[in-house]
């Protein structure tokens, strides 16, 4: 697929857009940025851990993965 110049000007300020507000986003709240990436760290230690623990690890990786979705939606929302 080949594009022409005008749109690979369009997509790319597009891209830069989209980039641009969610820093922005995330920059304006740096206690919700600080959780996620709180969030993100302990969700890469469970994934080291070994075995399942009775089901435990994989109840909190999912438990993790639900508050991470949810407090990125919260910094979108404040914005």
């Amino acid at each position: 697929m080949k594009f022409k110049t005008p749109t690979i000007v369009a997509i790319s300020m597009a891209i830069g857009i989209a980039t641009g507000a969610s820093v922005t986003a995330i920059a304006a709240q740096p206690n919700m940025k600080s959780a996620l990436d709180h969030l993100i760290i302990a969700d890469a230690f469970l994934a080291k851990a070994t075995d399942n623990k009775g089901g435990h690890k994989s109840k909190a990786r999912s438990l993790i993965s639900v508050a991470i979705q949810e407090v990125r939606a919260g910094i979108r929302y404040a914005n």
